[in-house]
């Protein structure tokens, strides 16, 4: 295919409104998408403008969340349950004062001056608040083996779970 005024005209206008060498090949018609790109890069065109398709791609991208943010792991997820600030205060515990109607979710270190226990009223047949229980019995990871048992995790984790997912 030789080149005519004409033809490297509309080359040079399809190019600049973004049209890929594919299309740009098949609108000139007798030549391939490889002839086209050869003739722009003779032509000294400006750098690849961006086609339609590229310029609806980048937006999606730049939509999005950053990429770090895209993959919401296990850890993350655990921690928007905790979004939910409806817990009761501290009631700061020492062992001797502990009992069956306290939590027994140890605060600080034991060798520690100010180590105490949450205190906080628990959950029926846990030892641990409603907000221990939530640091205690994580989700599990997809991967890992499911086991069903319904009754040993309250209603409440599940509901959060299956909202967080």
């Amino acid at each position: 295919m030789s080149w005519t005024q004409d033809k490297e005209e509309k080359l040079k206008e399809l190019w600049k409104k973004g049209h890929t060498a594919s299309q740009i090949a098949e609108i000139l018609g007798d030549t391939t998408r490889n002839a086209v790109i050869g003739k722009a890069h003779r032509l000294k065109l400006a750098a690849r403008a961006t086609s339609k398709k590229s310029q609806s791609q980048k937006k999606q991208v730049m939509d999005n969340s950053p990429k770090s943010e895209k993959y919401v792991g296990r850890k993350s997820r655990f921690k928007s349950l905790l979004l939910d600030k409806n817990f009761e205060p501290e009631n700061p515990k020492t062992l001797e004062q502990l009992d069956n109607d306290n939590c027994r979710w140890p605060i600080g270190h034991p060798d520690e001056e100010n180590f105490y226990f949450c205190g906080r009223k628990p959950i029926e047949g846990f030892a641990y608040c409603k907000l221990h229980v939530l640091y205690a019995f994580q989700p599990k990871n997809p991967k890992e083996e499911l086991i069903n048992k319904e009754d040993d995790v309250p209603a409440f984790i599940e509901k959060k779970v299956k909202a967080s997912k």
